[in-house]
């Protein structure tokens, strides 16, 4: 599988994004990141392998002590990804509102600022 497919498959999973989201806060033991979930922490291990795999997170060793740190850098990728597609829409809906205020006998909007850098 591919990089972005795995990725992809790992953030489909919303046990894992919960994880992810608990480690943007910063690194935490496998067992703090186990707490809020019902279950194993065998079933937890297994998320966090999938989201390792996917070079979402790192683990680390340190004794008894097993820090998970976010890797952002893999995130990145997806928002490349997205972005062709962010501006696409971006300009079909700026088409739409230029039809909508045209039907409406409206002059033509102007462009937001944050839709002309590419930014929604």
């Amino acid at each position: 599988m591919d990089r972005l497919s795995s990725t992809f498959h790992a953030l489909a999973d919303p046990t894992r994004r919960a994880i992810l989201a608990r480690l943007a806060l910063g690194e935490v033991s496998v067992g703090e990141l186990a707490e809020p979930f019902e279950m194993s922490l065998p079933a937890v291990s297994k998320h966090l392998k999938v989201l390792e795999q996917a070079g979402l997170i790192s683990r680390g060793r340190d004794a008894q002590y097993r820090p998970c740190r976010l890797e952002p850098q893999t995130l990145k990728s997806v928002d490349d990804w997205l972005e062709d597609y962010r501006k696409l829409w971006e300009q079909r809906l700026d088409r739409l509102e230029a039809y909508l205020a045209k039907l409406q006998g409206k002059p033509k909007p102007k462009r937001h600022k944050n839709r002309a850098k590419g930014k929604s």
